[in-house]
């Protein structure tokens, strides 16, 4: 075989022994690393050790590699050495949703964009609407680690140095009628799952998404600017019936392929491997 002929070398990164609730991060990585074998030469890797099998590779995927606030020391040096050696990664670095952590929830709630009102100094308190709880989320948490809720006579308790409330965001718990997410590779719709039951976040089945849900959607994906990856805009309905933003996942969202015929399936992986080769080349 020449050597143009020879695949592109990918390092997909996950660990597959985190015991996500409601998911089998395992099931999803074999599945999906399987797939880019036809197309790429892929070897996995734990995120603990990116940073250091990198350099063999033309790119990095980084998929179900869990909450980076379990190997925090690790994850800077794999961004640092990425960044500083232009190491192709998938999704690129530059996201601004939670790689970036939680921050941009207040940003786009300052921007009046529809999001779950956030804020994160005491003086911001009073702009939040009334409601019988709050929710106190950690601005680098993932997976619901750290999250807890107050009630409104809490909201008084809270404070911390020059007006701020520390590493947290807070937010009125909404009572919303379920949750639905949708999927995107690069700018381009895939699919969308919702959960009826808000009590169970993971049981998702399918959901039409109709053309003000998508151009809903699509505003987070615009904004983050993003030209190549895999995002999960993660909404509520809420009371009134309008869509609340509740998280842009670009870092490692969880993609429920499970749940989808074969037919979508097939159709996201290939659209996937298609960003992929355009990434590198």
């Amino acid at each position: 075989m020449s050597a143009a002929a020879v695949p592109p070398r990918i390092l997909y990164v996950t660990d597959l022994a985190y015991q996500a609730r409601g998911r089998r991060y395992c099931d999803e990585d074999i599945l999906f690393s399987t797939r880019l074998r036809r197309d790429f030469t892929v070897a996995t890797c734990h995120p603990a050790d990116a940073a250091r099998l990198m350099g063999d590779f033309d790119a990095v995927v980084v998929r179900n590699s869990g909450p980076v606030i379990h190997y925090r020391e690790q994850y800077e040096a794999f961004r640092d050495r990425a960044l500083a050696d232009g190491v192709r990664v998938y999704n690129p670095l530059t996201g601004r949703g939670d790689m970036a952590g939680k921050q941009y929830l207040v940003e786009l709630s300052d921007a009046g964009l529809p999001v779950i009102p956030t804020v994160d100094r005491v003086a911001d308190l009073g702009r939040l609407p009334d409601a019988d709880e709050y929710v106190l989320k950690p601005k680098d948490g993932a997976d619901s680690i750290g999250m807890r809720f107050v009630p409104r006579d809490g909201l008084a308790d809270l404070g911390g140095s020059a007006g701020g409330l520390g590493d947290v965001l807070v937010q009125p718990r909404i009572p919303f009628s379920y949750e639905v997410s949708f999927y995107f590779v690069d700018h381009d719709f895939q699919y969308a799952l919702y959960a009826p039951d808000p009590e169970r976040r993971w049981q998702l089945v399918p959901y039409e998404a109709k053309a003000v849900d998508l151009d809903f959607a699509g505003k987070f994906i615009d904004w983050n600017t993003l030209d190549h990856g895999i995002q999960r805009v993660d909404a509520c309905r809420a009371p009134d019936g309008e869509l609340l933003l509740v998280e842009l996942e670009d870092l490692n969202p969880f993609l429920s392929l499970e749940l989808l015929d074969e037919t979508a399936r097939d159709a996201f992986i290939a659209r996937t491997m298609v960003s992929l080769r355009a990434l590198l080349s």
